[in-house]
């Protein structure tokens, strides 16, 4: 099954873009996770809550072709934040290496909106950059996502245009 991903560094438009595609398309969206967990935290979370949120947000891939976040998303944050990223999760990507991914890669040159779950308001370009090495590096197509072709209309052209959708 291919699978279309909406990433990039946060406050980027990525789940704004999700509801948009998944509306346009008339398709469901497997949401990011770490939302749903972290909200539901009561304490500070650690690097052994990114392997439960790594476990769930795979299962939901199963389920959608349009995603909000995938676990690159989750390695990015682990080897960020800690330095490193669990074996599991790296395991998982290279497993994903064989699948139909398509990536929409937003750029952050959109305004920062604040959120109490974001962390990162003053490196997002710097974020965007390590997302877009590690896309490159598992060799899946991208599209990046700017402010100037950020239009629904561009991106589901591009999408039906390349047979993604």
């Amino acid at each position: 099954m291919f699978k279309i991903i909406v990433t990039g560094p946060e406050s980027s438009g990525k789940t704004t873009l999700c509801k948009e595609l998944s509306k346009y398309f008339k398709k469901s969206f497997a949401k990011e996770y770490a939302r749903e967990y972290l909200q539901n935290l009561n304490r500070d979370y650690t690097k052994q809550d990114l392997i439960k949120i790594a476990k769930k947000q795979l299962d939901l891939e199963k389920e959608s072709t349009l995603l909000d976040t995938d676990l690159v998303t989750i390695k990015i944050w682990s080897n960020y934040k800690y330095g490193n990223c669990n074996k599991w999760i790296t395991n998982q990507i290279k497993k994903q290496k064989k699948e139909k991914r398509f990536y929409l890669l937003c750029k952050p040159d959109i305004k920062w909106e604040k959120d109490p779950l974001r962390e990162n308001p003053n490196n997002r370009l710097e974020l965007y950059k390590i997302y877009k090495e590690e896309i490159t590096n598992l060799k899946h197509d991208y599209y990046i996502v700017k402010a100037k072709n950020r239009s629904i209309k561009i991106i589901s052209k591009m999408l039906i245009k390349n047979s993604f959708i």
